[in-house]
């Protein structure tokens, strides 16, 4: 049987479909218009429209970080390519699998600064794991099935197919499968049997272990393999700001989120323990602090499938070049041979750090200003929604405040921008997030700040039948900047109040703007009504939702280390430092 004749365009989408994609994201224009015709016709692919290519860029990692599943944009070439960049960046530094197609100038015209020309390969070169520009119809088989294997495999990351208008035109025999060659491209993913023995060895000899958990088990799906070490081990586990729903937070062993806002006993475990099992953590500046005097007193495990994050900011004392589901089990088989059925005795540890839980519980003051409580609202909305809803968030003290009062117990539960920190980030995440898992509950948690970077993409979810719920935490401010100037600055409010809340003019007004997008709009001034609110929002599912919640400007995130400083220096509260008596 001969080989279809295929244009590039149709090669594109034909190769999307026998990857077996379902959904992509994207605004079509000039450059990438022969794509947008035969993606028309195609019966497996969904595409989703958005308003602003920043969003299907957002939306196609939600997508990615909901289901575990390669998450695809689309964009024209020049301005349109150009607006994925954030979320490119975005996917790169928290390892979400990422496909972005460009449409490309024609190719004789490539260097010339012809209409709407970007050179988007060398602009995301830095921020992508492979960039490729196809200039030739015939190699688009084969780039779209290696972009494939690149942006899914190793350690996840975005991978670009910027595709020339004149390749998306012309004709070719299309075959499949391609023959993809990636030289020098081999992820380990088996470790080294000597380095696992070591480890075990490390293990035991310790006497105050703690598991340092990073958002590389759950990309690695290796949760289950968590829970079972963490059994035999008995050590204490803090997950990373990336990790949360790794490990059950309802865990006695869980101590919480460590670095920067973190809770006291996951911020001083690290610091006072003499060993960090490290698993797809990268020893990440806003969880060490100064580095320099981060865990003095501890020898290092570190576990991680990019060879390049050992030993990059903490020197390793046994590295584990591998993929996280695979190298756990491995490390449970070896303890279990070595333990032979005794249990490791952690007890005074435990004294000390179960003082700590104790003393230093998670918690907030409300401030008197007669304004909502920001994280009673967020702990509120976790307690009604459950552990199976998804909670996205923006960036910010929104963010944190998502991480510490919502309880997280299965992995891909929380969808964040770590890495990046992108405003914009949590409205098109949860759209994408909410497409990936259509059964279940999806929360966007945003400030009133990156509410209105990306809150267009609400009449994508409004016109799609997207129904998340939007959840603006309006302080009318950009709450965590303002939290450094009253901390840091003499309370110099340098360009921080936004005029969004009660007591403003209140531009724009957010209610108006979500009935104008077709969702259904709340808001909420008073206490009372915040149960009301939430399960409206929870048992509407005809339209998306938006709540916006009017709370004080000067609620602060607790507990907090400034940035650059030790670990040592974690305050409880403002001015307040914990007392470290009865430490072993």
């Amino acid at each position: 049987m001969p080989n279809e004749v295929l244009t590039g365009a149709q090669a594109i989408i034909r190769s999307l479909e026998l990857l077996g994609v379902d959904t992509v994201f994207g605004l079509p224009g000039g450059a990438i218009l022969p794509t947008y015709d035969p993606l028309m016709d195609s019966k497996k692919i969904r595409h989703i429209l958005v308003r602003h290519e920043q969003g299907a860029g957002h939306a196609a990692e939600g997508y990615a970080a909901a289901s575990g599943k390669l998450g695809v944009c689309i964009a024209t070439s020049g301005p349109g390519a150009t607006n994925l960049v954030t979320p490119i960046m975005d996917a790169m530094m928290d390892s979400v699998p990422l496909l972005a197609i460009t449409g490309q100038v024609n190719s004789h015209a490539i260097g010339t600064d012809a209409f709407q020309e970007a050179d988007i390969v060398g602009i995301t070169m830095p921020i992508t794991k492979h960039s490729f520009l196809v200039t030739d119809a015939s190699e688009i088989p084969a780039t779209m099935a290696a972009a494939y294997e690149l942006a899914t495999t190793g350690r996840p990351g975005p991978v670009l197919v910027d595709v020339a208008k004149d390749a998306q035109n012309k004709k070719f025999e299309f075959s499949w499968p391609p023959k993809v060659e990636l030289p020098g491209y081999k992820p380990v993913t088996d470790p080294h049997g000597k380095q696992i023995q070591a480890a075990a060895e490390m293990i035991l000899a310790s006497h105050k272990p703690i598991f340092y958990v990073g958002g590389g088990v759950i990309r690695a799906g290796a949760n289950a393999e968590l829970a079972r070490l963490v059994e035999l081990v008995g050590a204490p586990v803090t997950t990373t700001l990336m990790a949360r729903g790794a490990f059950p937070d309802s865990h006695p062993n869980h101590l919480g989120m460590p670095g920067m806002h973190g809770t006291v006993p996951a911020v001083t475990g690290l610091q006072k323990a003499d060993l960090l099992i490290t698993l797809g953590a990268r020893f990440d500046d806003r969880v060490t602090g100064d580095v320099k005097s981060f865990a003095p007193g501890a020898k290092v495990i570190h576990v991680d499938i990019d060879p390049a994050e050992i030993g990059k900011i903490r020197h390793a004392d046994v590295p584990i070049v591998g993929d996280a589901k695979v190298v756990i089990a491995m490390l449970t088989a070896e303890l279990e041979k070595q333990l032979a059925g005794k249990k490791p005795d952690f007890g005074s540890w435990w004294q000390f750090l179960n003082g700590l839980k104790e003393r230093y519980p998670l918690g907030y003051v409300d401030v008197d200003d007669g304004k909502l409580s920001p994280q009673l609202v967020i702990k509120r909305i976790g307690e009604l929604s459950g552990p199976e809803a998804i909670y996205c968030a923006g960036v910010g003290q929104h963010q944190m405040w998502a991480a510490q009062f919502i309880e997280y117990e299965r992995p891909n539960s929380w969808v964040n921008s770590g890495g990046a920190g992108t405003m914009g980030y949590s409205v098109p995440a949860a759209m994408g997030a909410k497409v990936a898992q259509p059964e279940r509950l999806v929360w966007s948690i945003d400030g009133d700040g990156c509410f209105q970077m990306t809150n267009q993409e609400l009449a994508t979810c409004a016109i799609n039948n997207i129904p998340i719920k939007v959840a603006i935490i309006n302080n009318s401010s950009l709450g965590m900047v303002r939290q450094w100037q009253t901390l840091f600055y003499d309370k110099r409010y340098s360009n921080t109040d936004l005029h969004t809340g009660t007591d403003t003019v209140m531009i724009p007004d957010f209610v108006k703007l979500a009935d104008a997008y077709g969702c259904l709009a709340i808001r909420v001034e008073k206490e009372e009504e915040i149960d009301a609110a939430i399960k409206l929002a929870i048992e509407t599912n005809d339209r998306p939702v938006v709540i916006d919640f009017i709370v004080g400007r000067d609620a602060m995130v607790w507990p907090m280390v400034p940035a650059g400083v030790s670990n040592d220096a974690v305050q409880y509260a403002r001015d307040a430092a914990p007392i470290w008596d009865g430490e072993e």
